[in-house]
């Protein structure tokens, strides 16, 4: 019998000794070449991802809102997912994009109120100081986030003065009393605009939870990647409120009138 491997009737890669055949001296180096282990990783493609963000200013503090589904690819796959997160004492920071890259965020920022505490100095940050450390952390290690992810939005309240503001990966930053990423920025945002600007003084906070459930039933009217739950964050001197999420009202009595919807074809 032939035991000799390459007399079976398969041709030697020269390339790649499988076999062992080669003598030790002139054997190719069949070592794993990972190049991408060597280059600048992040992530290739969004895996898990969340819709919208939404917030407000109003008479006592900061509103943000945003829905509880997370997203594989068309998939809905995670329906109870938490994209309102408490940062210390006075901050609630919203994201939209990879999940993956806020959990990210979240463990350094978890890190540096900690590295804060411990300090003891009798200072604690507040929602300005950790827009300005993340606008400089997604611009300085922009190259190691996801560049589809899309912002983060940072409402807080703090000494008897509220703060909304924007941040994305390049480091944009702004403020402004009405603020929305992904789809809502083109579908609630003028909504949001119409009803809370000029409006920040009076309006309550009953009043901002229903401009904010009517933008969200909107925007799941409208979004695919959107679900029909939802949390809402209150920031106020009276400190951080995130509700569990809660269903909302919908009809979709309005589609048979549609023409090209179901039976109605003329």
């Amino acid at each position: 019998m032939d035991h000799f491997p390459t007399n079976w009737g398969r041709p030697r890669n020269d390339a790649y000794d499988a076999y062992g055949t080669f003598p030790l001296p002139h054997r190719p180096n069949n070592n794993t070449k990972d190049a991408f282990a060597s280059a600048v990783q992040r992530t290739q493609q969004p895996i898990v991802t969340g819709t919208s963000v939404l917030a407000l200013k109003y008479k006592d503090g900061i509103m943000m809102a945003a829905d509880t589904l997370a997203s594989y690819g068309s998939l809905a796959r995670f329906k109870d997912i938490q994209r309102l997160h408490p940062i210390g004492n006075y901050t609630v920071i919203g994201a939209g994009g990879d999940m993956s890259d806020f959990q990210y965020i979240q463990k350094f920022l978890q890190e540096l109120i900690i590295d804060e505490f411990t300090s003891q100095d009798g200072h604690d940050l507040g929602p300005a100081q950790i827009h300005e450390y993340l606008s400089q952390v997604m611009y300085s290690r922009r190259s190691k986030l996801n560049p589809l992810w899309n912002s983060l939005l940072v409402g807080g309240f703090k000494d008897g003065k509220s703060f909304l503001a924007y941040v994305d990966l390049l480091g944009t930053t702004y403020s402004a009393s009405t603020l929305a990423t992904g789809y809502g920025a083109y579908i609630a945002q003028p909504l949001l605009r119409k009803e809370v600007e000029g409006k920040e003084d009076t309006l309550t906070e009953e009043e901002a939870a229903r401009i904010m459930e009517t933008c969200i039933r909107v925007l799941y009217y409208r979004d695919a990647r959107s679900i029909d739950k939802y949390q809402l964050a209150t920031i106020t001197a009276d400190g951080i409120k995130i509700t569990d999420s809660r269903p909302i009202s919908t009809s979709w009595s309005f589609a048979e009138g549609i023409r090209g919807y179901g039976a109605q074809t003329q």
